[in-house]
């Protein structure tokens, strides 16, 4: 069954079960809370929207290193013994953090990401990171070990979702599907559903499943679920510094993590939304949709996918205002751990974690979170069908 069936098969709009659209009208306001918001906040409508390779940070970069960025400082570059399986060394340093307003720049999009400012100066340590996202393979071998049921197999408590009728609670996860027509980018709901039955198992729902995708990163997976994973794997999730480092590949001041241009010489780097937003992705970087991992260049470390495909979790809770509290210490942050709590003030109360990549669906015609530097934002309960992650290892860490 192709993904075009499984979608009129699993619309939870259509099919024909007790009362569907009620269910589905209920949960999903609930369960998207948070995990959408990063694409439709932050809009400045009156802003006006205003490109090289990879190059080392050095002398021949300082020119094109962009305004409020200093040069990456790395450690010694050599590897402390031999690289676990899968993973790469990244050496760690100082650098700096953060994204300059990218409605400046050619395909930088209408959103002014100031949740990504100031730009400010920060060292981490060196680390091992997973070249790439944690795939399905690897995460049927981690449930396979340990009978681990992730968040969206799971049915919801009246405490999960107060007010929800306790028949209408049911186990699922939310799902990408584009309208047949061009719609309104106001409202989300035009494109996200909330599927019972949808895991990462059945990405689409009931009838879908991942036969033959064993090198695709696994998706419908929460905050827990991707921390339950990194602990079972002897590793842990990157702080969201870690994360930038490692995404920045050595260069400092660039939109993109391999450079200036989005599609330098005309080449699709990473695979992000093309056509026209939400109902047509025409596939011009070679996938509509979900891509196995490393299908695109890697960047100056080794890691693929930093941009694009999945979101990945990270360890720091979100606060639209974390970056304002660090500059005001006008010093380098020493291995930021992130904020002791979630405050986005776009939606008080709800616990939120750092994501960071963007994915498969984001467009400078909508959210080009994609750029390096840009902050994302979940519901640490909530998850989608565009929502992975990947693990790091410090050195001496010793595996279970």
């Amino acid at each position: 069954m192709d993904r075009d069936q499984i979608a009129n098969k699993n619309n939870p709009l259509k099919i024909n079960q007790s009362n569907p659209g009620k269910v589905v009208l209920l949960l999903l306001p609930i369960l998207i809370l948070g995990v959408i918001s990063y694409w439709v906040t932050d809009k400045n409508p009156q802003e006006t929207v205003k490109q090289k390779n990879l190059i080392p940070v050095g002398k021949s970069a300082q020119a094109s290193i962009a305004k409020g960025f200093a040069p990456t400082i790395s450690n010694p570059t050599t590897p402390p013994g031999t690289a676990p399986d899968g993973m790469v060394w990244v050496p760690g340093g100082t650098f700096s953090m953060g994204a300059t307003d990218p409605t400046t720049l050619q395909d930088g999009g209408q959103e002014p990401m100031n949740d990504a400012r100031p730009v400010h100066r920060v060292y981490v340590d060196g680390f091992w990171m997973d070249q790439t996202e944690v795939t399905n393979a690897e995460f049927r071998k981690f449930v396979e070990a340990t009978g681990y049921v992730t968040t969206a197999e799971k049915k919801p408590t009246p405490e999960d979702l107060p007010g929800v009728p306790a028949d209408q609670l049911v186990a699922g996860s939310i799902v990408f599907f584009p309208p047949q027509q061009q719609v309104q980018l106001s409202d989300y709901r035009q494109w996200w559903r909330f599927v019972p039955g949808a895991n990462w198992k059945h990405p689409f729902g009931p009838g879908s499943d991942i036969k033959g995708e064993d090198n695709y990163p696994v998706v419908h997976v929460t905050y827990a679920d991707a921390e339950a994973y990194a602990k079972w794997a002897g590793k842990r999730l990157p702080t969201e510094a870690e994360w930038e480092f490692a995404a920045r590949g050595g260069l400092s001041g660039k939109p993109y993590v391999w450079g200036d241009q989005l599609t330098p010489n005309g080449k699709w780097m990473a695979n992000i939304f093309e056509g026209h937003f939400p109902e047509s992705d025409d596939a011009a970087d070679g996938y509509a949709g979900i891509a196995p991992v490393a299908q695109y260049p890697a960047n100056g470390y080794g890691l693929y996918d930093m941009a694009g495909n999945v979101w990945e979790w990270c360890h720091d809770w979100y606060r639209a205002d974390y970056y304002r509290q660090l500059a005001m210490t006008n010093d380098i942050t020493n291995n930021p751990q992130g904020p002791d709590t979630s405050d986005d003030p776009n939606e008080p109360g709800l616990q939120k974690r750092v994501q960071r990549g963007g994915s498969f669906l984001c467009t400078n015609q909508y959210c080009t979170r994609y750029m390096v530097g840009t902050r994302g934002k979940g519901e640490i309960s909530s998850s989608t069908n565009h929502i992975g992650f990947r693990c790091i290892k410090s050195p001496g860490t010793q595996s279970p």
